[in-house]
């Protein structure tokens, strides 16, 4: 079951990563990528463990689950915007390319859309929704075959079966759904949704866009933790200068060593 679980897991993951048979691969870029992403996620940990919550453990989790669920969204909005301007800004045959190639962005939405999806059937499994214990004894599947009293009695038994059955499997869809679509997601956003696959220079043009517009949310929210302005200042401008400034790098990374500008992009 779990070497199941690891590679429908680690299969999901691997189609967030943009793999254009052309792409161009820095190794450079990406581990600033990769080590940005961990530095991230190491300094919101040592955060959260150094300074008290001001929330409770819940209501911090469900906060953090909404923002990436809000960042989701700034970052689809965004990103559809733009792709559509960099798509309709570039010249023939460039445009008819660069649509073709959205297979890879859509392909990232359709798992996270499945993925809630599936998270959403899982509850109304457990709810009780779409097969309730209401519904033991009031169907015969037997047609009467061994008669109205056997034939409920042996509906009652499948039925409960199939509820004790459809529960353990509602967990277990619930469990594998939700991580796989909040680790798809995560590594989605890191990404950009593989705008990549579109062309090179669009994850590092949206990039800023998206840590920008969480900053000013996370500005005008209260601080999840009991931090010194000082600290939880630093924290939230280290995301975005550090990303504004890596996307910046990427830029001209591309272009000088490997001949990648925007206008040569747009075919101008």
């Amino acid at each position: 079951m779990g070497e199941v679980v690891g590679i429908a897991l680690g299969g999901a993951l691997a189609l967030t990563v943009p793999n254009r048979p052309d792409l161009i691969r820095d190794p450079v870029i990406t581990w600033l990528q990769r080590a940005r992403t961990v530095l991230g996620l190491l300094a919101g940990v040592w955060l959260v463990m150094a300074y008290p919550l001001r929330k409770g453990r819940e209501e911090f989790v469900l906060d953090k689950l909404g923002n990436l669920a809000l960042g989701c969204a700034i970052m689809l909005g965004a990103g559809a915007v733009g792709v559509t301007i960099f798509i309709l800004a570039a010249r023939p045959p460039l445009g008819g390319l660069y649509t073709r190639r959205l297979v890879g962005p859509l392909t990232v939405i359709g798992l996270i859309v499945g993925g809630i999806g599936l998270c959403w059937l899982a509850v109304l499994g457990l709810r009780g929704d779409i097969v309730s214990s209401a519904d033991i004894g009031r169907f015969d599947l037997t047609l009467g075959l061994f008669g109205e009293l056997a034939g409920t009695a042996i509906t009652g038994l499948i039925m409960l079966a199939l509820l004790v059955v459809g529960a353990i499997a509602c967990v277990i869809v619930l469990l594998v759904s939700l991580v796989t679509t909040l680790l798809v997601t995560f590594m989605a956003l890191n990404t950009c949704f593989r705008t990549a696959d579109v062309h090179e220079l669009l994850p590092a043009l949206l990039s800023p866009l998206l840590v920008w517009s969480l900053f000013a949310l996370s500005y005008s929210d209260t601080p999840d933790v009991a931090a010194p302005p000082a600290v939880i200042y630093s924290f939230l401008l280290g995301g975005p200068l550090t990303v504004t400034a890596l996307s910046v790098w990427e830029v001209r990374r591309l272009r000088v060593r490997h001949g990648v500008t925007l206008r040569t992009a747009l075919g101008r």
